[in-house]
């Protein structure tokens, strides 16, 4: 059965940021949110680096991205920023455990969006096995995101960390020998908890190696995908 996304927030911040949604009752509805699960939302479009949701503010939608990409960060005490996560087309981002977001959400370059209300898809999973298990699903694989972050983390020398990343986004793209890095440099290290002028200068290693080609400041071209497997083993 097709669910109806419950009418949108009408706090002041939240409304500003989510200034595209249709005047119209039922425009801009796209019925694609999941569609195992036949499952309704609303579109949203955003402009580069333009905040989806803050930190701390109530999770009351989960996304997915359609087209552009979306950057989960934490500001740390220390003024520096940690991203959480990269979100592509078909990625599913905003379920949290809790009742806000532990995470604020921006985009990357113009992305749209599609938004279900989260008491519909909690509401739905509490009578649809099959929602509940996708539920679960959409939640272990970032529990699962998490760890591997973790490890990515841990990874003693920036060649490790970069050269995992390019993995990472091989195995994510569609062509996985010849892919574009939507993120800049900053968002890369900042994911990686590196300085910028340490990515640049570890990709250009790897470059040298042979193990990959840059047609374009992000265009990657895979060249010798064991031995850059190698490199972060």
């Amino acid at each position: 059965m097709l669910a109806q996304v419950q009418p949108l927030s009408q706090s002041p911040a939240y409304a500003a940021r989510h200034a595209t949604v249709p005047a119209k009752p039922g425009a801009g509805f796209d019925r694609s949110f999941h569609p195992s699960l036949g499952l309704a939302g609303v579109k949203l479009t955003y402009g580069r680096n333009a905040e989806i949701y803050g930190a701390d503010e109530p999770a009351e939608f989960v996304y997915k991205v359609v087209c552009g990409s979306v950057r989960t960060y934490k500001l740390l005490d220390d003024g520096r920023r940690q991203i959480g996560a990269f979100y592509l087309p078909g990625d599913i981002f905003g379920l949290e455990s809790s009742s806000s977001h532990r995470f604020s959400a921006e985009a990357v370059s113009e992305v749209i969006v599609i938004a279900i209300k989260r008491s519909t898809l909690a509401s739905l999973a509490q009578t649809d096995a099959a929602i509940a298990r996708e539920l679960w699903q959409m939640t272990a694989r970032e529990l699962d995101h998490v760890h591997d972050q973790m490890v990515l983390l841990g990874r003693s020398s920036a060649m490790e960390r970069v050269a995992t990343f390019l993995l990472e986004m091989s195995s994510r793209s569609e062509n996985r020998l010849e892919f574009e890095l939507p993120m800049s440099r900053q968002d890369i290290a900042d994911y990686l908890g590196l300085t910028i002028e340490t990515v640049s200068r570890t990709i250009s290693a790897i470059e040298r190696k042979g193990l990959i080609e840059l047609a374009g400041s992000r265009k990657v071209r895979l060249k010798n995908r064991a031995a850059l497997r190698n490199l972060h083993a």
